[in-house]
Order: structure tokens, then C-alpha cells, then sequence
């Protein structure tokens, strides 16, 4: 194919290594790869505990610092796409399905089969239940999608740089090393956890619309009906990326955040209103007095604490860091003609609103069946948690069906931005990567999916996907630096200059 670079090569035959190790020994990559991440989370949790944050008060800093008026382009760049699409696009990207997956079953794990601090089941372990949710999909999370998509637009569009990972870093090492081998390594780096995650990810969609369509319709719960799905949803999120980011993307994340909300609203009314909003503000007040504990909490001296943490916290981290190269390009593809401030207090702190205010209303919902005695949604598996809350609400059937609509969007959305992204990766960078190349990823994702559920390697790829993310979170370290380093150098001479115009005035 013309165009393509050596990265997709690279990245091609890795995830075909990942694929065929799943299909061979399913059993000893899970074992292998948990292994790795045992060790990864034992050694290495304070570590993201610590990188986190720090990409965090670096994202706050640029808000109110020298940089906050650079725009994201050129002088007279105007945004793209309008606020509401803007963050619609962001939202759909960046949380997606996991959104629907877990507004129910983390919520409930926390009150009721795991508690961070609290005794399961208690009443402070369901009022911990929100806060701990609200911080795995807060501000932190977005922080770290925030500086590697900041970093991104910045060297592509102001700078001109090539819209590759490996182009941020050569304010720091170099044109020619970021053109040669090492360059190649970092890109596809970034491909290899893109491949990986958003595979385990379509893995997870289809076997929860099949758990959704079991619920409304006694459809059978197997794998070909799961192979149905993916087969279907690849149709359409490939027609989609064929169509563009501009078209299709844009599209189908306006629709899915009309639907999400309209769901959202709607459970609020039939569900449980008042609870729902009282723990949502003592949430949000929990959430914002324990801010720093929760962010520097690492129990060195409680095993089962330091346990908890590992499973949920430094999991979580690592996650969003394994996924932000997918989503930092996209939201960098998206964000063209924003100034610095406008960004980070867009991508910092809306979707992250919007998550609370999601799991506030599920996850509420979830809780006032177990603790009413009416259902034990703690029993139920992640992919079914939110079925079974729905079905206890006057107009459940039709919350589900618009649960599964809403989940095969979310679905299409990651996999066709992921698709672009891809595309960009493995084309030097190009915004606008060649149709085949798409087509060719989204079937290499889907193929992936199927393969390694299949073969029942799901949790192998997720483990891959946190290994994935130590080495990447050095590079994510060193973009943030690269950054600040081209952008002082941008800011300086203006501050000289002004200086220096001071000193005339005052020597006339």
C-alpha cells in the first residue's frame, strides 16, 4: 500500500503475535501477562500514583500560566467543530463503553463485595462507593488524556510537526533520532496499545449487547451470536470511518449523547430521585475533602488496603495512560484553533462532570435495589449489572433497548476513532489517512476481538495493555516536557521584548 510507513508494519505484526500467543496458550499469556502486572503494581504504584497527579497539576497549571493563550494552530484557526459536538466527540472517545459498563457494577463492587476502607456493605462503604468512582473517572483520568492530546496539537498544528508521537519528542532528542529506529519504536508503541485496548474493549461491547438482547429478547448468550454482533458493528464502524471524522464520527457522538442523556434523565425521574441527588452532592463533597488522600493513597502498612488499591486504582491509572496515545490524537485531531486555557478546562473538567453526574444516577439506582433488599446486584456479572438495575424501574424494557442502542454507538465511536487514529499513526502522521488503511485496522481490531474472546484471552489483552502503559508513561513524562521546553522558548522572546520596551520608555 502507498503511503503507509514502517510502523504499520511493526505494530501489524506484534498485535499478530499478541493474536497467536492468545490463540495457543489463551492460559499461559493470562498467566504469563498477570505475572508481569502483579509485579508492575507492587513495584510500581507509587510511581503512577505520583506521575498522575503531577500530569494533573501540570494540566492546571497551563490554565493559568503564560501559555494558557497559545493557540492550537495558526493565528487565525477556528475551531473545527462547536462546543456541544466538541465535547460530545471528547466524551465518546475517551470513556465510550467503559462509561456503561461500569456506572453500575464499580458503585456496587465498592459498597458491596470490595470496599476501599469501610466494611462491605455498611453505610460508609456505601457512601465511599460514589466518591472512589468519582476519582478513578475524574479529573485524574482526563488529565492524563488532556496533556498527551495538549502536546499533540500543539507540535502539529502550531508547530507544524508531523501528527506522530514519536514528532513531540524532538524538541528533546533530536530530529533525526525521532525520524529513525527510536521513532519507530515509540509509534509503535502507541499502535500496540491501541490495537490491544480497544480490542479487549469490542471484546467486552459484544458479549454486553448480547447480555442485553438476552435480557429483552431470551436471545441466546454464546459466542456466535457475539460473533453476529461484531460482524455487524465492524460494518458500520467501518462505513463510518470511510465517511470521516467531519461525518460520521461527528454524527454518531451527537446522537449517542442525545440518547445517553435522554437514558440518564429518564432513570432519574423513575428511579430513585431524591437518594440519587443527595449522594450525588455528598459525593461530590467527599470526593472534593478527600481529594488528596485518595490521590497519594498507597496503604504501605494495610496488605489488604495496598490489595484494593492495585486491583482498582493503579489499574485504572495505568489504563488511561495505556489509552492515551488513542485518545490524545483524536482529541488533538478534533481540537484545532482552541487556545490552551479553552482546552484544558474543556477536556479537564466537562466529561469529567458528566461522568459523576452518569454514576450518580446508575450508580445510585444499583444501590437502592441491594440495600432495599429488593435485588443483589452485587451478584450479577459487570456485563448484565445495569440490565438487571433497569428491570426494576417502571419503563425498564425500554431503558435497556435504548442501553443496547446507546453501547452499539459507544461501540462504533471508539472503534472508528480508533481506526483514525491508526490510520494517522501508520501514515506519518497524515489527518486524513487513506480509506484502506482504516478498512484494514478495523478489520485487524474486529478480527483481534473475536479471536481472543474466542479463546477466552480477554484478560490476558487487558494485562498486556498495563504493561503497555509503564514504558509509555515515560514517554507521556517526557512529551509534558518537551512541551513546556518548546513553549517557553515560544513565550521568552515576547517577555524580552516587552522588557525592553519598558527600559525605553523609562530612559525617554
Amino acid at each position: 500500500m502507498k503511503n503507509v510507513s514502517a510502523v504499520f508494519w511493526y505494530g501489524l505484526a506484534t498485535c499478530g503475535l499478541v493474536v497467536l500467543w492468545g490463540v495457543m496458550g489463551p492460559e499461559h499469556l493470562q498467566m504469563t501477562t498477570a505475572k508481569v502486572t502483579k509485579f508492575i503494581s507492587t513495584k510500581f504504584g507509587w510511581y503512577y500514583l505520583l506521575i498522575v497527579t503531577l500530569m494533573l497539576v501540570f494540566c492546571v497549571y497551563l490554565i493559568f500560566s503564560r501559555f494558557s493563550h497559545i493557540k492550537l494552530g495558526k493565528k487565525d484557526d477556528k475551531p473545527e467543530f462547536s462546543l456541544p459536538t466538541w465535547f460530545a466527540m471528547l466524551f465518546s472517545a475517551g470513556m465510550g463503553m467503559g462509561l456503561v459498563f461500569w456506572t453500575t457494577a464499580e458503585p456496587i463492587s465498592h459498597a458491596f463485595k470490595s470496599s476501599p476502607v469501610s466494611e462491605e456493605g455498611s453505610k460508609d462503604a456505601i457512601k465511599e462507593a460514589l466518591q472512589f468512582s468519582f476519582f478513578h473517572w475524574g479529573i485524574h483520568a482526563w488529565a492524563v488524556y488532556a496533556l498527551v492530546a495538549l502536546v499533540l496539537a500543539y507540535f502539529k498544528f502550531h508547530k507544524g510537526y508531523p501528527g506522530l508521537i514519536s514528532a513531540t519528542l524532538i524538541p528533546v532528542f533530536g530530529e533525526a533520532k525521532m525520524s529513525g529506529k527510536t521513532g519507530i519504536v515509540i509509534d509503535t508503541l502507541a499502535v500496540v496499545a491501541t490495537v490491544v485496548g480497544v480490542a479487549a474493549t469490542l471484546g467486552f461491547g459484544t458479549a454486553q449487547i448480547n447480555e442485553g438482547l438476552a435480557f429483552l429478547f431470551n436471545v441466546p448468550s454464546n459466542y456466535s451470536v457475539q460473533l453476529i454482533i461484531l460482524v455487524v458493528s465492524t460494518i458500520l464502524f467501518i462505513y463510518s470511518a470511510w465517511s470521516g471524522v467531519s461525518k460520521g464520527i461527528k454524527h454518531l457522538s451527537n446522537i449517542n449523547m442525545v440518547l445517553g442523556f435522554l437514558l440518564m434523565l429518564l432513570l432519574l425521574i423513575v428511579g430513585p430521585t431524591l437518594y440519587i441527588l443527595n449522594m450525588f452532592t455528598s459525593s461530590i463533597g467527599g470526593y472534593l475533602s478527600n481529594f488528596f488522600d485518595m490521590s497519594f493513597r498507597i496503604a504501605p502498612l494495610n496488605e489488604e488496603g495496598r490489595s484494593w488499591i492495585n486491583s482498582w486504582t493503579i489499574f485504572y491509572w495505568a489504563w488511561w495512560i495505556s489509552w492515551s496515545p488513542f485518545v490524545g490524537i483524536f482529541i488533538a485531531r478534533i481540537s484545532r484553533g482552541r487556545t490552551i486555557k479553552e482546552f484544558m478546562l474543556g477536556v479537564l473538567f466537562v466529561p469529567a462532570i458528566v461522568c459523576f453526574i452518569f454514576f450518580a444516577v446508575f450508580g445510585v439506582s444499583a444501590l437502592n435495589l441491594q440495600q432495599q433488599g429488593i435485588e443483589a446486584i452485587s451478584q450479577f456479572p459487570m456485563e448484565t449489572a445495569t440490565f438487571a438495575t433497569l428491570q426494576h424501574y417502571p419503563l425498564g424494557t425500554l431503558m435497556s433497548f435504548v442501553t443496547i442502542f446507546v453501547i452499539a454507538i459507544f461501540f462504533i465511536t471508539s472503534a472508528d476513532s480508533a481506526t483514525f487514529v491508526l490510520g494517522m499513526l501508520s501514515t506519518s502522521g497524515s489527518l486524513n489517512p487513506a480509506g484502506p488503511v482504516k478498512i484494514l485496522w478495523g478489520l485487524a481490531l474486529s478480527a483481534m476481538a473475536a479471536i481472543i474472546v474466542y479463546f477466552g484471552g480477554t484478560q490476558g489483552l487487558q494485562n498486556v495493555l498495563i504493561i503497555a502503559a509503564l514504558p509509555f508513561s515515560i514517554i507521556v513524562l517526557l512529551m509534558g516536557y518537551s512541551f513546556f521546553r518548546a513553549a517557553k522558548q515560544e513565550v521568552a522572546p515576547v517577555k524580552r521584548k516587552d522588557k525592553n520596551l519598558v527600559e525605553e520608555k523609562k530612559t525617554s
